[in-house]
């Protein structure tokens, strides 16, 4: 499965963010928590290069907490502060300036020896589309100043945002790469929402997550669709079955399907991480950590 996807309006925020970096002093990458690598634009480190970084892993409420928490410390390995956030009820937003000021000391204590007058952080928010930037923007300025839509692609322009006296924003369309070659980050992507769902078969996602519930979450997912423990151990297809005709769907597959998207979505079937952050360490360090 190769999915492409690469509207004009991403080749074009591409451009742009390129060329606001300058007027930045750091880049906020916002994240989904649910798969803290799976959302991350590979592009973005050739376009941010050296500029300061703060990670915020967004939506965090969702995700398994035992995960978050791996894996704020293995960006914290690789340098970079990372911070949970749930914009939508603004959990963990003040710690945004704080980190931020933190991660620029040394350039500001500069600049203050400079004589050089000390003026707002200036950050640019990136992420791919429907990680929560406009939620996030939203919660920081206190008002509804950007659309916001669970669905990606919404947040079109650029606008600069000030959060109080010590922060201004500039808000950056989501950019989303070329195509996805691996199959398994595709479906990563599309079953939290990141990707059109009209590009991809649900029934298929629906699968994937079935497999991946039992895999990890069995205990949550079972009790979700009231499968007992020798039901749990069908395959996912005569699982599917089951949950179709559980809900009263008769053999409606494509229905299930989507129910059963929407609900793990929306956070119904309990928290989840997708993105396992001791099997991406083993797999890139060759460690069992």
């Amino acid at each position: 499965m190769t999915i492409q996807w690469f509207p004009g309006h991403m080749a074009k925020a591409r451009r742009e963010v390129t060329e606001k970096l300058k007027f930045v002093d750091i880049v906020f990458e916002l994240i989904d928590a649910r798969l803290p690598i799976s959302s991350r634009n590979p592009m973005l480190d050739e376009i941010i290069q050296h500029k300061p970084r703060l990670i915020l892993l967004n939506k965090a409420d969702l995700a398994d907490p035992v995960q978050t928490r791996k894996w704020q410390t293995f960006f914290s390995t690789q340098g970079y502060t990372a911070l949970s956030l749930n914009s939508q009820k603004g959990t963990g937003i003040k710690q945004i300036i704080p980190a931020s000021q933190e991660i620029l000391k040394e350039k500001r204590e500069r600049q203050k020896a400079r004589g050089m007058k000390e003026q707002p952080i200036r950050a640019m928010i990136i992420g791919i589309p429907n990680v929560g930037k406009s939620t996030l923007m939203n919660r920081l300025v206190k008002k509804n100043v950007a659309q916001t839509g669970n669905r990606p692609g919404i947040t079109k322009g650029q606008q600069w945002l000030k959060v109080g006296n010590q922060l201004e924003l500039l808000d950056t369309p989501g950019i989303l790469w070329p195509k996805f070659e691996d199959e398994l980050i595709g479906k990563k992507l599309a079953l939290t929402g990141a990707i059109k769902d009209t590009l991809l078969h649900l029934d298929d996602i629906a699968l994937f997550a079935i497999d991946f519930f039992n895999t990890y979450y069995q205990q949550q997912y079972g009790k979700r669709y009231q499968l007992s423990a020798e039901e749990l151990q069908l395959d996912k297809v005569e699982q599917l079955m089951l949950i179709t005709k559980k809900r009263g769907f008769r053999e409606d597959y494509e229905r299930a399907s989507e129910m059963l998207v929407q609900e793990i979505r929306n956070g119904l079937v309990g928290p989840f991480t997708l993105d396992r952050a001791e099997e991406w360490e083993a797999e890139k360090f060759g460690t069992d950590n």
